[in-house]
């Protein structure tokens, strides 16, 4: 999330829905798919950074592993305070996910989980998240799916051809494109939307390698409250890079 994106400020305006919303089991993706998949991810890692940290749901989690140290970052005021307030054991800063306000080489594992489609300076991001790991530490990449939720795709019913035909739309993808988007009625936040080869050239000129990559199904709980989507089962909404930095040559 970037001081140079447009509508920056929506952030702080609707830091309190994403609290009510997506947060402490409120969201079955999060509840269901992300946080046991992150959980899964980030154990055995001793000192870990949560770029984006909102609320700091995941730097919780993190600490709950038993990992030493564990630092949320985030440029929402109200999301740091409100992580802070919640506690668990984890440290806030506010800051740049393009300029962490932390040492290089301090971490064993980051993680950036659906924020660098928020994040104009994307490159700049994928370096700094590079830095401060240590060789050989984890970067986890949590994003919603590039190619598969690009703007204006979604499932169609087409009833004009005999018999109809259903299927997967997808939009302009090769196209970059920065949108605000109402998520909810009356809550604008902005979206950045990138091909997949965008991040993964990024991650590569970081000396990010990936080690695995994960396309994880809907879960049930999102696809019950979603009839919308129920026939879209195999479209998967997230992609996880789970990356590893090269050692440096001396």
């Amino acid at each position: 999330m970037s001081s140079e994106l447009p509508g920056e400020s929506l952030w702080e305006q609707h830091a309190g829905w994403w609290q009510e919303q997506c947060t402490e089991g409120a969201d079955p993706e999060y509840a269901e798919l992300i946080v046991p998949l992150a959980a899964e991810l980030l154990a055995g890692y001793d000192r870990v950074l949560d770029i984006g940290a909102g609320e700091g749901q995941l730097s919780r989690l993190a600490a709950g592993l038993g990992a030493s140290l564990v630092v949320g970052v985030d440029p929402t005021r109200a999301q740091v305070a409100e992580a802070a307030r919640r506690a668990g054991g984890p440290v806030y800063a506010k800051g740049q996910a393009e300029a962490l306000p932390l040492p290089g080489q301090s971490f064993d594992a980051a993680v950036a989980c659906l924020v660098f489609e928020h994040i104009d300076a994307m490159d700049s991001a994928v370096a700094e998240a590079a830095r401060i790991l240590r060789d050989g530490g984890r970067f986890l990449l949590f994003l919603n799916h590039p190619l598969l939720q690009t703007p204006d795709s979604g499932w169609i019913d087409d009833h004009v051809l005999d018999p109809p035909e259903q299927y997967w739309r997808i939009g302009p993808y090769l196209r970059e494109s920065v949108m605000i988007e109402e998520v909810q009625k009356d809550v604008f936040l902005p979206f950045v939307h990138r091909p997949l080869s965008r991040y993964v050239n990024a991650l590569r000129d970081a000396g990010l390698a990936i080690d695995r990559m994960l396309e994880p199904a809907p879960p049930p709980g999102f696809l019950a409250a979603a009839p919308e989507y129920s026939q879209a089962q195999t479209i998967p909404r997230l992609l996880v890079l789970v990356c590893r930095k090269e050692t440096q040559s001396a």
